[in-house]
């Protein structure tokens, strides 16, 4: 069955991939277990890539526009265009959108790290307190993952600290 998964994208379009998510959960471990990966660093030492967490805690503005990042299909279609360039090496995203790039295919021979904690929204008053709302450190080695980002912000007036700090020890 693996060989099946891992040689075509589970899904073609948006529509799919809320099919599978609703119909198929287990699918997202299979694909993660069939999917190729790849060395982190590889020819001539430079490594590209695509943050895509800031729409986790609702950092969705660009330069003047306030919804510039509003829209997930919009989001995806860039990190697939993005990936298909041979010059970017791969993607640090949150769970739902690295599991919608995996199951459209879009992470096979790529860096993947997973960014592990955004759940403090921006603006909010427990911006701060910014817990793990993704893969865990288990989950993201489990998936074979290159690696996972954890954000550590320190507010000194900010009780929110206390427990994000906490949360990533």
């Amino acid at each position: 069955m693996s060989d099946k998964l891992a040689a075509r994208p589970l899904a073609t379009t948006y529509a799919d991939v809320t099919d599978l998510r609703a119909s198929d959960p287990q699918i997202i471990e299979k694909a993660w277990a069939a999917r190729t990966p790849r060395a982190t660093v590889r020819g001539n030492g430079r490594l590209m890539i695509v943050a895509a967490d800031h729409p986790a805690r609702g950092a969705l503005s660009v330069g003047g526009k306030p919804t510039a990042m509003n829209s997930r299909t919009d989001l995806l279609d860039r990190l697939r265009t993005a990936l298909d360039n041979p010059g970017v090496d791969g993607v640090l995203g949150t769970a739902d959108i690295l599991d919608d790039l995996l199951l459209l295919g879009a992470l096979e021979d790529k860096v993947v790290f997973s960014s592990m904690n955004r759940g403090g929204l921006a603006g909010a008053s427990f911006e701060l307190d910014d817990r793990m709302t993704g893969y865990t450190a288990a989950g993201t080695a489990k998936f074979g993952m290159n690696g996972g980002k954890m954000l550590l912000r320190i507010a000194l007036d900010d009780a929110g600290t206390l427990p994000t700090m906490t949360a990533c020890a």
